[in-house]
């Protein structure tokens, strides 16, 4: 206790001198580089998955029944339309067809004997030589016998047509794929059997499908101004392939359906693409980019100012202060090296482009090239009472 009471006087200085203790001094702004977000045309890109289609598509079967001689094209190969593909057994059809041009005589030889005996009889009836009924009868039999002869010349005219079918040809221009008959094989007109497949794959189709719900929202936009289209036939399409390389050529809207499939509650979309050099393939999986639209006031933002994580994304603001501020935002499309900013932003809002590292928010920050405040002057130092 006595070797404490030397000191006590220096304490009691040093409270009557120092009062309370100094705060810590601030924390200096960091420099960053800013940008002021400002509205911009910007192309409503919408990215769907989508399946290649040929434009057209014919199934190549047999319309006559025989045994198959012969294949007359070259599998995997182009084909013009009314290409011979396959020929048929013709002489069955050739007999047939034989036998209708005979009964086709034997009808214009009986017309011919019909027509005569009414030119005998007329002459004969105005003189009361014969019944008018004998002369009603001669002309009823010329005239069934004219009929016999329309309905022989259908016959025959069948006939040939069958025969021509023996000969298969191909109805489109296209590539033709592999055969799924052989010579040999046994093919029906009435089952209609599958003897190959022609495509043409040039232009090519590609079908999608889009939620109601987002194609009504896209309706409403248009109807309000909020995006500007040119609607269907104008709408541009781009290709991303199985490889992620993006199609050497653009395609067009086409075709938008204007009911909803109850199974899915999508619609129905297709494009059509031209395919010179055969890249695109029936059935290929591809990714369609349709710029749909222009949002006259979207907004644009650097990818470095987007930080992207599991909770979403967000931008680092300028509030009114001067102070760092997050901001949640929804992304769109990454176009080059900037984010299209669905919601989050507004015309006016500064975001922060770099030292985006050292900043924590609420702390202080300066925009580099910007003018800052005059520093203020110290505080004067406490005066020892």
């Amino acid at each position: 206790m006595r070797a404490a009471l030397p000191f006590l006087p220096a304490l009691l200085l040093l409270a009557a001198c120092g009062g309370e203790p100094e705060a810590p001094p601030p924390m200096p702004p960091v420099e960053v580089s800013a940008i002021t977000v400002t509205g911009q045309p910007v192309t409503n890109v919408i990215e769907l998955p989508g399946r290649v289609q040929a434009v057209r598509t014919a199934e190549v079967r047999a319309r006559v029944d025989g045994i198959v001689e012969r294949r007359l094209y070259e599998e995997g190969t182009d084909v013009r339309a009314g290409t011979p593909m396959f020929q048929i057994d013709s002489r069955p059809l050739r007999a047939i067809a034989d036998a209708a041009q005979a009964a086709l005589r034997r009808a214009q030889a009986e017309q011919t004997n019909a027509r005569r005996d009414v030119e005998r009889f007329r002459p004969l009836v105005e003189r009361n030589a014969i019944s008018a009924q004998e002369f009603d009868a001669a002309v009823a039999r010329a005239a069934q016998a004219e009929a016999d002869v329309g309905s022989a010349r259908a016959q025959l005219e069948q006939a040939r047509l069958n025969l021509g079918y023996a000969t298969v040809t191909s109805p489109i221009a296209g590539r033709a794929g592999r055969a799924e008959v052989t010579e040999g094989a046994l093919v029906s007109a009435s089952q209609g059997t599958l003897m190959a497949t022609v495509e043409q794959l040039d232009p090519m189709y590609v079908n999608f499908s889009q939620s109601s719900a987002e194609v009504l929202r896209i309706r409403r936009d248009m109807q309000s101004g909020r995006l500007q289209s040119g609607g269907v036939g104008r709408t541009r399409v781009t290709l991303i392939l199985e490889d992620d390389s993006v199609y050497e050529r653009s395609g067009v809207l086409d075709f938008l359906d204007q009911s909803v499939d109850p199974s899915t509650g999508t619609v129905s979309l297709r494009a059509e693409f031209p395919n010179p050099r055969r890249i695109l393939l029936p059935g290929e999986f591809v990714r369609a980019r349709i710029e749909a639209g222009v949002r006259p006031d979207g907004i644009l933002v650097p990818q470095r100012a987007v930080r992207l994580s599991s909770d979403g994304a967000s931008v680092m603001t300028i509030d009114d202060k001067g102070l760092a501020a997050p901001r949640p935002v929804k992304v769109g499309e990454l176009r080059g090296d900037q984010w299209e900013i669905k919601s989050g932003l507004k015309p006016g809002d500064r975001v922060i482009t770099d030292n985006l590292q050292k900043l924590q928010p609420g702390a202080p920050v300066t925009v580099a090239g910007a003018a800052r405040p005059a520093a203020k002057a110290p505080a004067p130092a406490a005066q020892a009472r």
